[in-house]
Order: C-alpha cells, then sequence, then structure tokens
C-alpha cells in the first residue's frame, strides 16, 4: 500500500487543521492506522491511532480531547482533525498502516509509511 498525507500548514496557535491520508494500491480497510509525529531534534512520536473497522482508538494524553482520528474506507482515506492547536504540536505528521496491530502505538506496529505533511503553529 502507498501513502499520501496532506493538509498541513501554517497555522496560529488555537487554530484548527485537518489532516488526510490517502491509501492506494491495496484497501485502507485492511490495515490499522495510525498518525505520528515528529518534531526537529526529536524521535517519531505516537499521535492516534484507529482499528480497521473505525470502533477503537487511542490518542496520546498531549492531543486527547483536542484531535480526532477518523477513517473513510470506501474512500481509502484517514484523518486527522486537529483543533485548539499549540505551538508545540508543530511537527512533521506521518500517516502509518500496520498488516498486524489493529491500534498500535509504537512506531514497529507499522510496516508502511506516507511521506509527511509540515505542521506548523505559532504562538
Amino acid at each position: 500500500v502507498q501513502l499520501q498525507a496532506s493538509g498541513g500548514g501554517l497555522v496560529q496557535a488555537g487554530e484548527s487543521l485537518k489532516l488526510s491520508c490517502v491509501a492506494s494500491g491495496h484497501p485502507l480497510s485492511s490495515y490499522g492506522m495510525g498518525w505520528f509525529r515528529q518534531a526537529p531534534g526529536k524521535e517519531r512520536e505516537f499521535v492516534a491511532t484507529i482499528a480497521w473497522s473505525g470502533t477503537m482508538k487511542n490518542y496520546i494524553d498531549s492531543v486527547r480531547g483536542r484531535f480526532s482520528i477518523s477513517r473513510d474506507n470506501a474512500k481509502n482515506t484517514l484523518y486527522l482533525q486537529m483543533n485548539h492547536l499549540k505551538p508545540e504540536d508543530s511537527a512533521v505528521y506521518y500517516c502509518a498502516a500496520s498488516e498486524r496491530s489493529p491500534y498500535g502505538s509504537t512506531r514497529p506496529d507499522y510496516h508502511y509509511w506516507g511521506q509527511g505533511t509540515q505542521v506548523t503553529v505559532s504562538s
């Protein structure tokens, strides 16, 4: 499967962005999906995950209540709605697909990665 992330940009603190990740080559419904992010000089960290059917989700504590992960398997698209953005949310955001884990939260859980989309939040 190939993943193409988009939707990043430059926003002010408190504003919103919605990221998208389109899958091609294989149905999105076959995979557990996740979003990760990587800020300069930091490790890539887990942000959110959603199971194959969309019924189970998990988030890191720092985004819980502000971010919402969703998927539309019919459109082969994964989303991340990000509200009340903070400067510390600035990073390159990556979508990822897992063949094994329905909602994994670590990098080894995922087998396929998108190219990343930059999110910058100014204070």
